[in-house]
């Protein structure tokens, strides 16, 4: 279960005089959006629900909303990200519903072999929990660092799936609160750290050491099938918080100088079968980095990340996760929240 501010999210459309309004929602999230529709509903506000898949804050369903002519965009599940909107657009982060400490409890002796110094991360479902994470290990006599992290993100100590910046700092291992393997693995790709994954709701703990080298592994062996690769579609996405033309264009530029063909290409919703019939030897997706490493067994074709191009055509040795950045931000910025975050 997950706590959505119904209360916030009135005041928020009232402050926008809205009447019309679109929820969009991801996968868990399905029966909080309808009874949040019936909720607007009986305070006089029309809500229409998307029943679109839903990637994350990257993919607003904005453009939707103002062809049925709402007023605003409801986003479930999802923390504030910085983009170009053509609807007023809330941004309602699911803060679970399940204590955090009880886990740190268990596990104690498994968070010690991190080091006295270490880093902690979660998603923004526990974001909300990360200051009584903070004070309960502190209480355990480590020192505890909570990373800002840059514009994509919106509160410290908080990682996504293709950015871990608040994670890169001088400690000596990582500690990462939340279910899942895939934003833990990311973060010790990206920071070559021991990382700690502690599950608040199975109190489980596991090493992400043994689980990142796996995937690295995969993806050399993804690069070893594109090596002969003659013709690369090069893939940007059109989603809003995925777009990043200019990185698909240095790509393309990159490949035709290493004497590759490479044709840029553009999509929404990114999968092989949609490709079926083009003459191309390998894909690369410059768009989430979930896309080539997530379903590339789905794919019959190699499909490389930028970052792995780069080792293909020799301009890179060690192995890079690929992120997507945000933009550098002043300690007195503001972060922009659209509801209230948590102190943390």
């Amino acid at each position: 279960m997950h706590e959505i501010p119904f209360g916030e999210i009135i005041e928020k459309l009232r402050e926008l005089n809205a009447e019309r309004v679109l929820i969009q929602t991801p996968e868990g999230l399905k029966g909080e959006a309808q009874a949040l529709a019936d909720f607007l509903e009986g305070e006089g506000i029309e809500a229409i629900i998307s029943g679109d898949i839903n990637y994350g804050a990257c993919d607003p369903a904005d453009t939707e909303a103002k062809r049925l002519g709402c007023d605003a965009l409801i986003h479930l599940g999802h923390s504030y990200m910085t983009l170009h909107l053509e609807v007023p657009t809330i941004f309602v982060p699911a803060f679970a519903k399940v204590d955090v400490v009880p886990a740190l409890e268990r596990n104690i002796d498994e968070i010690k072999k991190l080091g006295r110094r270490i880093a902690l991360v979660t998603t923004a479902q526990h974001i909300h929990q990360l200051g009584r994470a903070k004070a309960f290990l502190e209480g355990k006599g480590f020192e505890v660092l909570v990373g800002r992290g840059d514009s994509r993100v919106s509160w410290p100590g908080q990682v996504l799936g293709c950015n871990f910046s608040a994670a890169k700092l001088d400690a000596d291992g990582v500690l990462f609160i939340g279910a899942g393997y895939f934003h833990p693995i990311g973060v010790a790709v990206a920071v070559k750290k021991p990382t700690l994954a502690v599950n608040p709701y199975s109190g489980d703990a596991v090493w992400m050491d043994k689980e990142a080298e796996i995937l690295i592994r995969k993806r050399w062996a993804q690069i070893a099938k594109a090596m002969d690769a003659k013709r690369f579609g090069v893939i940007t996405s059109t989603k809003k918080g995925q777009l990043r033309l200019a990185e698909a264009k240095r790509v393309v530029k990159l490949l035709r100088e290493h004497g590759r063909y490479a044709r840029l290409m553009a999509m929404n919703h990114i999968s092989y079968p949609a490709l079926e019939g083009f003459d191309f030897d390998a894909y690369v997706v410059v768009a989430c980095p979930r896309v080539p490493i997530d379903d590339y067994e789905n794919w019959r074709k190699p499909v490389l990340t930028p970052r792995e191009v780069e080792i293909l055509l020799g301009l890179r040795e060690d192995y890079e996760f690929d992120e997507i950045p945000g933009v550098e931000r002043r300690e007195d910025e503001p972060l922009g929240l659209s509801l209230k975050g948590p102190q943390i």
